[in-house]
Formats: C-alpha cells, sequence, structure tokens
C-alpha cells in the first residue's frame, strides 16, 4: 500500500491509509448467584487488510484500494464503477493508471 500510496502522491492524488481492527470483550454476568462459576473473560481481535481511501478534488472518497487476502493483489474500487478492479501485486504502478484513467474519463 505504502508504494502506491508514494506513486499517488508523485501525481498529485491525495490517499489516506486506514488500518481497521475490530476488538470484542465479553465478560459472565457478576451477580451472587453466578459468581463462582460465571464463565472466563472473552475476548478477540480480528483484523482487516489496510485500505487505501483516494480522495478526490471535491473532498470525497473516488476509490478504494486494498489487498486480496487469499491472491495478494490489488483490490481497486471506484465510488462510480461497476465492479471491483484486480492488479497484480507486482503492478503497483498499474493501479495509479487506472485511477488517473478513471479520473480522466
Amino acid at each position: 500500500m505504502a508504494i502506491v500510496q508514494r506513486l499517488l502522491k508523485e501525481r498529485g492524488i491525495r490517499a489516506q491509509c486506514h488500518h481497521m481492527i475490530s476488538l470484542g470483550l465479553f465478560a459472565g454476568r457478576e451477580d451472587a448467584a453466578t459468581w463462582p462459576n460465571r464463565p472466563p473473560l472473552r475476548s478477540w481481535v480480528d483484523r482487516y487488510p489496510p485500505e487505501l481511501a483516494v480522495t478526490g478534488p471535491q473532498g470525497w472518497c473516488d476509490a478504494t484500494v486494498t489487498m486480496g487476502p487469499r491472491s495478494g493483489c490489488y483490490l481497486v474500487s471506484f465510488r462510480d464503477g461497476p465492479d471491483l478492479q484486480t492488479v497484480r501485486s507486482e503492478h503497483p504502478e498499474l493501479v495509479v493508471d487506472l485511477i488517473l484513467s478513471a479520473r480522466s474519463g
């Protein structure tokens, strides 16, 4: 993601990387009837792939770039686009070209 963000910045396009996690915590009830036998504290952490939000001149998020969890490809989604575009991870410059062509068209 850092490479794509740097390439976009070189062309004057703003992009911001967001890292997302989901935290959860569950504790049993603490009343007198269940306190001695209450279940242990449970917690979880879900990590999501980083997401690069590409901002247009109006300040709206025009495109979102993330990595496919299994394929390792860049997944590019446009605000007004019909479907998800995939770009192999070896070619981050193609992500930038795709974003530039969507802006001009």
